[in-house]
């Protein structure tokens, strides 16, 4: 089973007195995504997320990162040291991205990530997942046409394209287009863990089960405030 992780490292340069703020957090954004993404990409991963948010005296920028056939701990750890990098040698030629000192935090999905495009879908082929099917007028099961309206559905995806995805549920099989589905939620299924053998540690923590930190602890981390995803 794939490890997933998180690596958690300082960076960026202690603010003056009299430094800038470094503008609104949508624009840092903006700037870390034009560096990270091409990081991420040039090392075979998808840049999932990229958030922006204060604890306390400094900023946190989180990076998600993930592929195909899961991410561990070490692609984890060295997406990270290559994203810090990038990140220094941009302020040391264009100055702060983020004003003044932040923690960088790289880590894969947790199996409470929704389901949003193609691969996340291709990634989960095999697990059981809810969906709200929009507008429908039948599911599978159903007979004859029934009024239209959105409806929720379970069942296991089987295979999924870069135009749909299908779903075995218990009353037959569903071909669905991406334009039809809300966002896809995995479900625990630890009896389905029990009978495979795996161990179920990798639901304990649903964003991350295993954890890197080189750091010390953010100040004021229960202050966490502006977050702009």
């Amino acid at each position: 089973m794939t490890q997933r992780g998180r690596a958690t490292r300082p960076t960026g340069r202690p603010r003056s007195a009299a430094g800038p703020r470094g503008g609104d957090l949508a624009a840092r954004r903006d700037r870390l995504r034009a560096v990270i993404e091409p990081v991420v990409n040039g090392a075979g991963y998808d840049l999932e997320d990229l958030s922006v948010s204060r604890a306390g005296r400094r900023h946190v920028v989180r990076v998600m990162v993930d592929k195909d056939g899961g991410i561990d701990l070490d692609a984890v750890a060295h997406v990270s040291r290559a994203v810090s990098a990038a990140l220094d040698a941009e302020e040391e030629t264009g100055g702060d991205i983020v004003a003044g000192e932040y923690q960088l935090e790289v880590s894969s999905p947790g199996v409470d990530r929704p389901l949003t495009l193609p691969r996340h879908w291709r990634r989960n082929v095999g697990r059981l997942v809810k969906v709200t099917v929009r507008g429908a007028t039948a599911l599978p099961g159903q007979r004859g046409e029934q009024p239209a309206g959105d409806r929720q559905l379970t069942g296991r995806v089987v295979a999924a394209d870069d135009e749909g995805v299908q779903l075995e549920t218990d009353d037959g099989r569903a071909a669905l287009a991406y334009a039809q589905l809300g966002p896809g939620r995995v479900q625990v299924e630890f009896t389905r863990l029990a009978e495979l053998g795996e161990p179920d540690d990798e639901f304990d923590d649903a964003d991350d089960s295993d954890e890197i930190d080189d750091s010390d602890d953010i100040d004021d981390e229960d202050d966490v405030e502006d977050e702009e995803r």
